[in-house]
């Protein structure tokens, strides 16, 4: 219904009196606009979780394009303040793919892990799944695909995603990390985020996305529900398809 609502949407140019109104020009773009970025939203995002079934993205695959979204960031020159400073960081979420889209309103939404280091042993916890996404209203248009590596610097930041969700910028401050083979600036906040981006869109804001945990992933994951806390700090379940992630960021965290 609502594709066969913007495709009957048109504006008849063949003389005055064919030609819709300026006031009905208004609202047939105003209703045009709504109708997609509803699709948007629908298509990247239900509560905040982006629409894959379980055959298409499985919890594993996750796991595997989040190490090779970490390898990426390291092996790249112009995140040396990341390389240098990754070993103050307390736990770190890792995005191999958030999608951002809009026309007038956009949405984005991606899947993730959330790993925890112990400081005591410089392991790293076994992974949870967690969902970013945001809605925005306002000029835009265009399409993105980024890779997000999130840095958490705090215990409020650590805090706040044992919670079912949380807004960035909201319950704990965010800031876009330095970028460049120079870059030595120095950094207070409990999130820092980078970003590899391809798209229209220019830049990095994650101010307002909100982080929820993803308990289906999490229960496929490990067999049964369990709660963040119970994963990286109870211990209560593991996974040996994180082996890899977890060495690589022991091995670069040093």
């Amino acid at each position: 219904m609502i594709y066969a609502h913007i495709l009957n949407f048109n504006v008849t140019l063949k003389g005055d009196s064919e030609m819709l109104t300026t006031k009905q020009n208004r609202q047939e773009l105003i209703i045009a606009a709504l109708l997609i970025g509803i699709l948007i939203i629908s298509l990247f995002s239900i509560n905040f979780s982006p629409v894959l079934a379980a055959d298409q993205e499985t919890a594993q695959g996750i796991v595997d394009n989040a190490h090779a979204t970490f390898i990426s960031f390291m092996s790249d020159p112009k995140y040396t303040w990341l390389h240098e400073n990754l070993r103050d960081a307390r736990a770190l979420l890792i995005y191999p793919q958030v999608i951002k889209g809009g026309f007038l309103i956009g949405g984005s939404g991606g899947t993730g892990v959330l790993l925890v280091k112990d400081e005591k042993t410089g392991d790293w916890s076994q992974p949870v799944f967690y969902t970013i996404g945001s809605m925005t209203i306002g000029l835009q248009l265009g399409g993105e695909v980024s890779e997000i590596l999130v840095m958490v610097m705090s215990d409020k930041g650590i805090d706040s995603l044992f919670a079912s969700s949380f807004k960035l910028g909201g319950d704990a401050s965010i800031v876009i990390g330095p970028v460049g083979s120079g870059a030595k600036q120095n950094v207070m906040a409990d999130f820092i985020a980078f970003a590899k981006s391809k798209g229209a869109y220019a830049g990095l804001n994650l101010e307002g996305s909100v982080v929820a945990v993803r308990d289906s992933l999490n229960e496929a994951y490990y067999g049964k529900a369990v709660r963040p806390v119970e994963i990286v700090i109870e211990k209560k379940v593991s996974n040996n398809g994180s082996s890899q992630l977890r060495n690589e960021l022991r091995n670069k965290a040093q």
